[in-house]
């Protein structure tokens, strides 16, 4: 009896770990059941993808969705709509939400929120703190945990640790990934008076300044390297940081966003003002060819959004009182395809930094790949379309992007998420059901 398929894809090219070819693929059971020639009428459903690339599910292991505690902003729905559209398959949701996620029953709160509700796969964190730092060993394999997050500086309350004694003890006790905001508190409190009585936004990277990072990344390695520990360094923004960097240990992995990678200062505050502000700053241009020569250097491991969406009348107040961050997992794709088709980096790239690095950096079982057995987890692009990204596209809450108004060239047509189809041609498609991430047991 001839092989039946759910789903076959044909005509695309396919971007396997022997890079791009041309091949259909069949898929059964929400996995990849066979890459090559897959006779005509094989498929219960088949689709023809002449003219687009099929890439592996593009991972976000950095976002901020709000929920429980600041659903005016985002929720879980609307962010995961927001990656859907964007061309997201799986994200992995930080912490610092209300209350904090920092026990079991509070990351089982998240997982129950997002049954039913997410249109793509999801991770939480579980925070750090002095306080629960001897029991993360016991709770880092619950269901749906995708790492350990520590703040060393812009945090409050117990999610902010930059106590020595109770970081060893953090870093020391169980095996999952640990990943850090590294910002030196100690710095940034002392320098808090440049900006405390209002200043221009312009002024943040003045604030926050390159030597917060560096102190705190320094510490970070130190850690990592007496450890042993997997430890993720999240958002890199500086040139000093990437050159201290180099010189990782090999358990170490370093993160940086489309928005580092993309805007600079002046411009971005000139141009956006309160909008632009997010922690750690968007710095000059000096900085951000740092992080492109890291990049192509092979320093950098992923690229993560760092989705932190706030409403417009938040961000319009004036600095220092306007929060820090902006959103950005809808804008991920078509903002490094766009790099991509200018040459910064080559397609083979951008699939490591935002698929199979990330799977492999968080344990994610079957993920990352576009393989015989894989989950059929799919960003699919049509790398020459040229699009205008624009606030009424943004599917988050927040309703607006500090890219509106960008021309870029490639752009996610489907995202398909075991084996479903969630977006097609900027639609939503069907009803949300997101699943938590299955992480190999550590």
């Amino acid at each position: 009896m001839a092989d039946r398929y759910d789903w076959v894809l044909r005509g695309a090219a396919v971007f396997t770990p022997k890079g791009l070819v041309s091949a259909d693929i069949g898929v059964s059971g929400g996995r990849i059941a066979k890459i090559g020639d897959i006779r005509p009428g094989s498929g219960a459903v088949e689709d023809n993808l002449a003219g687009l690339t099929v890439l592996p599910g593009v991972i976000d292991t950095q976002v901020h969705f709000r929920e429980p505690g600041a659903e005016h902003k985002e929720d879980l729905a609307t962010g995961t709509a927001a990656a859907a559209k964007g061309g997201v398959t799986a994200i992995c949701d930080m912490p610092n939400t209300k209350p904090n996620t920092t026990s079991p029953e509070t990351l089982a709160d998240k997982v129950a929120r997002g049954k039913g509700r997410a249109w793509v796969d999801f991770g939480f964190y579980m925070g750090a703190t002095a306080e629960n730092a001897e029991d993360l060993a016991a709770w880092e394999n619950l269901p749906g945990c995708c790492g350990i997050k520590v703040f060393m500086g812009s945090s409050t309350g117990t999610l902010l640790v930059d106590d020595q004694a109770a970081l060893e003890t953090i870093f020391a006790t169980g095996k999952r990934r640990i990943a850090v905001h590294a910002e030196d508190e100690t710095r940034l409190k002392a320098r808090y008076a440049l900006v405390a009585d209002g200043a221009p936004v312009s002024m943040h990277p003045v604030w926050r300044d390159e030597e917060a990072a560096t102190i705190a990344v320094s510490r970070l390695i130190d850690l990592a390297r007496r450890s042993g520990r997997a430890t993720h360094c999240l958002h890199v923004t500086s040139a000093a940081e990437m050159e201290l960097l180099r010189d990782r240990p090999a358990n170490m992995t370093v993160e940086v966003t489309p928005q580092h990678l993309t805007l600079a200062a002046p411009d971005a505050y000139d141009r956006l003002g309160t909008f632009a502000q997010m922690n750690p700053p968007i710095r000059d241009a000096r900085h951000r060819d740092a992080l492109w020569a890291a990049l192509r250097d092979g320093v950098v491991s992923c690229i993560g959004s760092d989705h932190a969406p706030h409403t417009r009348e938040e961000k319009a107040q004036p600095y220092p009182k306007s929060p820090s961050g902006m959103p950005g997992v809808q804008t991920y794709v078509p903002v490094m395809l766009d790099h991509v088709n200018a040459g910064r980096l080559g397609l083979s790239d951008f699939v490591r930094l935002s698929s199979s690095n990330p799977a492999e950096m968080f344990g994610m079982t079957g993920r990352g790949r576009i393989e015989e057995g894989y989950r059929a987890d799919f960003t699919i692009v049509d790398m020459g379309a040229e699009r205008t990204i624009s606030d009424d596209w943004i599917a988050s809450r927040c309703g607006w992007t500090p890219f509106h108004g960008t021309r870029v060239t490639g752009w996610p047509v489907i995202t398909a998420v075991g084996g479903r189809v969630v977006m097609r041609e900027d639609a939503l498609i069907g009803t949300p059901k997101g699943e938590p991430i299955a992480f190999d047991p550590v």
